[in-house]
């Protein structure tokens, strides 16, 4: 017998680790093991249960099921397999710092037991080890890291799901898990699964790729392909996507989304590199930077409440949905980090907890980017005016009107600051932070 081990990869369709287990011929049983460090957030958590109800399904139509078990995977497996006399474990890699050392682990704790554990890939599509600089390390600039990338994979086939999944007469009874059921709100507004990625994916591929250059930064409009969450769970991986993108578009058409996928690799690489990074600043110079403690403040940005329209119509979106428009998340990020001058890991904390597509790494990076202090970051001195970024993204205010209805009324707050005073105070801080390393003393 042959066990699956789901972890990212939450789907039949392209599963390298599936597809070994069945085409061993014997017969295998499909795990998912509660109990690792991700996800975390009440949101990502939400997903996951849907997301693993309809994988169940899926297996069911094919002749199986999911065994659902809690604790360590590395005792939860070993347990497992000895028990059922298992020959051996099939997963994919997790490209994270925690999920290789996780894999260590199983590895070992197997091994022990006379198992075999068997990874294959499919998370990315160019692994780290092969997009390295010429002296062979890691790249801190994303161009040069694009360029490389790019020549790092070829476009391949996706692998299609097994007709059937063979297992075992007696299937052992589901384990309960302690998260939470999706919500309806989830439910309204998002499909988790595997036929939902397929969905999402056909729509933009017909709908959306041949605009997407010209409308992805307008969150008025279904203008990005709003697979994040898909991929996050690898409910579709990225060599499905990009098979099915380039099956129906030149390269010349997918190239500005290609450049998107790149870029949550870039992420996924950087934060192998600098695993310190989820708590740290990748720029040492930011160690000293005394951010302003505010709780009211970030209370405001995090309801919805800051006076500027096109910040709190995404946070409302954010609360509502699980999900923020790309642009829009640069906006609220700026304003945090910047106009108020709060540490960004308190936005990196509240988008963990709310986002649905919370990745470890790109969540971590994008805060950093936007607060100048990680690896190819936007220079601290760029301060994005959310006014000016909505009569520019939103100029007709479709959006705004959208999330933040009483906007125009006596019900809506005043700018809780001046954003050109707020930015000079910035731009303060970053000089001195450059003369110095640290800004000048503490702010209030």
């Amino acid at each position: 017998m042959r066990i699956v081990w789901f972890r990212r990869d939450l789907r039949l369709s392209d599963n390298d680790a599936l597809t070994a287990a069945v085409r061993s011929g014997e017969q295998v049983v499909c795990v998912y093991v509660h109990g690792s460090s991700w996800p975390t957030g009440r949101a990502s958590l939400a997903w996951l249960s849907a997301s693993l109800e309809a994988l169940d399904g899926s297996l069911r139509s094919r002749g199986s099921r999911l065994v659902q078990l809690t604790g360590e995977a590395t005792h939860a497996l070993k347990t497992f397999a000895t028990r059922f006399n298992a020959s051996d474990v099939h997963c994919s890699r997790v490209w994270t710092p925690e999920g290789l050392t996780e894999e260590r682990a199983v590895a070992d704790a197997l091994t022990e037991a006379g198992v075999a554990l068997r990874v294959s890939e499919g998370q990315l599509l160019a692994v780290p080890d092969a997009v390295r600089t010429s002296n062979g390390r890691p790249f801190s600039v994303f161009t040069p890291f694009h360029r490389a990338w790019l020549g790092a994979w070829r476009p391949e086939s996706a692998l299609p799901a097994p007709a059937r999944v063979p297992s075992p007469e007696v299937t052992p009874e589901k384990t309960a898990s302690a998260i939470p059921d999706a919500t309806e709100r989830l439910r309204r507004w998002w499909t988790p699964g595997e036929r939902g990625a397929q969905e999402r994916l056909a729509a933009f591929v017909a709908d959306g790729l041949a605009s997407y250059d010209t409308t992805r930064d307008l969150p008025a409009l279904h203008g990005t392909s709003e697979l994040s969450p898909h991929l996050t769970f690898g409910e579709i991986s990225p060599r499905s996507v990009v098979s099915a993108i380039l099956a129906e578009h030149g390269e010349d058409v997918a190239a500005p989304f290609l450049r998107q996928l790149a870029w949550r690799e870039f992420a996924a690489h950087v934060l192998l590199a600098h695993p310190e990074t989820v708590s740290r600043p990748l720029r040492p110079e930011f160690e000293g930077f005394e951010w302003r403690e505010d709780a009211q403040a970030l209370d405001a940005w995090k309801e919805g409440r800051t006076g500027f329209a096109l910040v709190d119509a995404g946070m409302r979106q954010l609360a509502e949905t699980g999900w923020m428009h790309n642009r829009v998340r640069l906006v609220c990020g700026s304003f945090l980090t910047k106009d108020l001058l709060v540490n960004w890991r308190r936005g990196e904390e509240h988008f963990r907890e709310t986002l649905v597509d919370h990745d470890p790494a790109s969540n971590v990076f994008n805060w950093q980017w936007v607060a100048g202090s990680g690896a190819d970051a936007a220079p601290y001195f760029r301060v994005f005016n959310p006014s000016l970024q909505a009569a520019r993204f939103d100029p007709d205010g479709a959006y705004v009107k959208r999330w933040v209805p009483e906007l125009g009324t006596d019900r809506y707050p005043k700018p809780m600051l001046d954003h050109a005073t707020a930015r000079m105070r910035a731009l303060a801080a970053y000089e001195a932070l450059k003369r110095t390393g640290a800004p000048p003393g503490p702010r209030r």
